[in-house]
């Protein structure tokens, strides 16, 4: 039999390589794009729920959990590292952010005062004598004055500064953690002034002084900077920095960062730049009522009375003294800071939050006397700590 031929038989053209290959790539362009694309809009949809729940005004407060530890009420606390620090004239605890304790380091203080810095605190009897220097693992120092003790600070490695009271004479003295003294300051309140507020570098080589002076029958500020390094060993109590502002109190000042300085007066602020010979670089008038005052290592914060109609107003400056928000809210409260990017306000029950861009993220009644008030992991979570509890909250509608 013949075959009949299939009309729609073609034989096959040879195969274009060139042709082939384009089209996988084509092909996997296509789907990286269109894998791409999904990506960027879900990661659209998480950042854009997470402002949304961010930027959004909350009035009420709703508890997640709470951790008791019976304690006695003359407790304060302090949130430091990962933790919490609970002191009192009694001692002084490291806890956990289940209110559990980490280490106890008991000890005798009538008035006991702290400062933190970012890995160590220190904790001194205020009108006593004694000075304990911790990390977040616990003890790491003893420091015993001489004299009374009124202010300290202490550096990122254990050094501590104070101010000693010694009548007219008082004393500005460094030590290390050991109790060694590293540096003494001998002052004639006469012609130096008085000391007011002390700050050390989070690295331990420079110290700033503010002092009152009334020389020559004005009222005027001074403010020092010490060096304790190579810069300072030529200089006479290795003062790199002596500046004087007639007519003003400054009861404030601190390091932003190792170059970056502050002194805080009754009417104005002055920022100071260098680490080894710190120069003013600008000085900025508050012409409103300072009511309180905070800083991080990014802004410099001021609560003000407002001056146009009733209530307060929050305000942050940057590094270089540039405002870069401010807002107005309503009520008095006696704890202010800032952390996390939020300025957080609480007295008693009452509790004001305000981010570093102006929104006032909650305003209302935490349902306990809050001792403090700490931002915790996720989003509109805090710690809340009363006389003898702690609480997770969450922020809600």
């Amino acid at each position: 039999m013949t075959q009949k031929k299939n009309p729609h038989l073609k034989i096959a053209k040879p195969v274009d390589m060139e042709k082939l290959k384009q089209a996988v790539k084509n092909r996997r362009k296509s789907r990286f794009k269109t894998g791409t694309t999904m990506v960027a809009l879900v990661i659209m949809i998480v950042t854009g729920t997470i402002l949304l729940l961010e930027n959004h005004s909350y009035t009420k407060t709703t508890k997640a959990a709470d951790y008791t530890n019976e304690t006695e009420d003359n407790n304060r606390y302090v949130q430091f590292a990962d933790g919490i620090v609970r002191y009192s004239k009694d001692g002084i605890v490291f806890l956990n952010r289940k209110n559990e304790e980490q280490w106890i380091q008991s000890c005798q203080m009538k008035t006991p005062v702290i400062d933190v810095n970012q890995d160590v605190f220190a904790v001194a009897d205020s009108g006593g004598n004694s000075i304990l220097v911790f990390t977040e693992k616990g003890l790491k120092g003893e420091i015993d004055t001489s004299l009374p003790i009124e202010k300290i600070s202490v550096s990122n490695q254990g050094i501590v500064s104070a101010i000693l009271k010694n009548e007219d004479t008082p004393k500005i003295i460094s030590y290390d953690a050991a109790g060694n003294i590293l540096a003494e300051h001998r002052i004639t309140a006469g012609r130096t002034g008085y000391p007011l507020s002390l700050d050390m570098s989070r690295d331990g080589t420079m110290l700033m002084v503010s002092y009152l002076s009334t020389e020559g029958g004005s009222m005027k500020s001074k403010i020092a900077h010490y060096n304790f390094g190579t810069a300072g060993k030529s200089r006479t109590d290795n003062e790199v920095g002596m500046e004087e502002y007639d007519g003003v109190i400054t009861p404030e000042v601190y390091f932003m960062d190792d170059v970056t300085s502050v002194a805080v007066s009754d009417s104005s602020f002055t920022i100071y730049k260098g680490k080894d010979t710190p120069k003013k670089k600008k000085t900025v008038k508050i012409e409103q009522e300072i009511a309180g005052t905070f800083h991080t290592d990014k802004y410099i914060g001021f609560t003000l009375l407002n001056k146009d109609k009733s209530g307060y107003e929050a305000r942050l400056y940057d590094k270089s003294g540039k405002k870069v928000m401010n807002k107005a809210f309503k009520g008095e409260y006696s704890n202010i800071k800032m952390a996390g990017g939020e300025i957080i306000m609480f007295d008693g029950t009452r509790c004001c939050i305000i981010t570093k861009n102006g929104i006032q993220r909650f305003k209302g009644d935490l349902k306990t006397t809050a001792l403090e008030v700490i931002p915790s992991w996720g989003i509109n979570r805090y710690l809340v700590i009363n006389a003898n509890e702690l609480r997770v909250i969450y922020l809600v509608k």
